[in-house]
């Protein structure tokens, strides 16, 4: 089966929608799909380039919060998006935008059937300009990508049931099938330490939708808080934000130790998540989010944010490790409990390595193959 994969940037670091992406294709590929990839080019001039290569697009005024984001939108080619169309046996769209729209025309034209995978919310575009809460525009996008993109698409993958039961609410009417984007095999190493200080950890965005800003909320309202290190892995526009809110605890006396920042490449955020005991997810508006379940199977607990659009507190084994978002208060409470319960939270290290197996990358290619096979099917 010769399936073509199109996004925008396939190889741009520091966005989970472009990794989930790589790992994807490379696993097809070694499960013997033919894969190729549509979309704009790598810019690293030593790394591989897409089988079809699109020249990049830059948009004027926002093109610094694109890339601040991790993005890179492309241009399109007719020509080589046709080229690329009249090789496949199905196409897969990986985001809404303007070269899916594209190339789903050229696709419908050559009779090729299609499928994609829905990888944000519209609140995800809409943080970055401070409208994540306005419920009209979000609506709007979501009725526009509904309508010229998921609609004409026979299949889509739903990453979490909470995405699925979002696009049905909203008249999505395309066989929606909940297929987790995947984790990698990874063995859990954990590295054992004194709990002096304990280590939580932050894994994502510094942005608004992975709101931060209440893991340090929560800091104030947290008996174990003088006894915590607490780590931020990721980049993003809110940086400087939550570098001065998190420094000022320190200097405040509500923290022992200055908050790490850091950016941390895939092994690096594996070592981090092995020595850690809690890690925190505090997103408002999250898909699935892989990088909490990395850490989870590396033994890290989670508390995780529960809320409308949010899809990642599925993955929580009970109550003790989700809060409802934003409420700094109940997060701080869930922490203190953990922390006031070592033999508990011992326990449920092995508890959450075991179920992040269920969310192999292996499980997911296989659902998704037949996905496809059934497009091809039913064309």
């Amino acid at each position: 089966m010769k399936i073509l994969f199109v996004l925008n940037n396939f190889y741009t670091t520091g966005n989970g929608l472009a990794s989930s992406a790589r790992r994807t294709v490379a696993a097809l590929r070694e499960a013997g799909e033919e894969v190729r990839v549509l979309s704009g080019p790598n810019h690293n001039p030593d790394g591989p380039q897409p089988e079809y290569v699109l020249k990049d697009f830059y948009f004027p005024i926002f093109q610094p919060l694109i890339l601040a984001h991790g993005y890179q939108f492309a241009s399109t080619d007719t020509k080589v998006v046709e080229e690329a169309v009249r090789w496949a046996d199905v196409v897969h769209m990986e985001e809404p935008f303007v070269l899916e729209i594209r190339t789903a025309k050229i696709a419908r034209r050559l009779g090729k059937p299609m499928t994609g995978t829905y990888h944000l919310h519209p609140e995800n575009i809409f943080y970055s300009l401070g409208m994540g809460g306005w419920r009209f525009p979000n609506q709007l996008m979501l009725k526009i990508w509904r309508d010229c993109c998921f609609n004409k698409w026979k299949y889509v993958q739903c990453p979490t049931q909470n995405v699925r039961d979002r696009l049905i609410a909203n008249g999505f009417t395309s066989d929606l099938r909940v297929i987790s984007n995947g984790l990698l095999p990874d063995e859990c190493v954990r590295v054992p330490h004194e709990n002096n200080p304990y280590v939580l950890i932050c894994i994502g965005r510094l942005s608004g939708e992975k709101d931060p800003c209440t893991l340090l909320e929560a800091m104030k309202h947290s008996t174990h808080a003088k006894n915590v290190q607490l780590i931020f892995a990721g980049r993003g526009p809110q940086e400087k934000k939550v570098r001065r809110m998190a420094h000022k605890l320190y200097t405040d006396g509500v923290l022992s130790y200055d908050p790490v920042f850091d950016f941390f490449d895939r092994d690096g955020l594996r070592n981090l998540a092995a020595k850690a005991d809690l890690a925190i997810h505090c997103a408002t508006v999250e898909v699935e989010g892989l990088s909490i379940m990395e850490a989870m199977q590396q033994g890290a607990v989670p508390i995780i944010a529960q809320g409308p659009i949010t899809g990642t507190h599925q993955f929580a084994i009970d109550e003790r490790s989700w809060f409802n978002q934003k409420n700094a208060y109940e997060l701080a409470r869930k922490i203190d409990w953990w922390l006031d319960h070592p033999t508990e939270l011992e326990a449920m290290r092995g508890a959450y390595v075991n179920e992040m197996k269920k969310y192999s990358i292996d499980r997911s290619v296989q659902e998704l193959m037949k996905m496809f096979r059934d497009a091809c099917a039913a064309e």
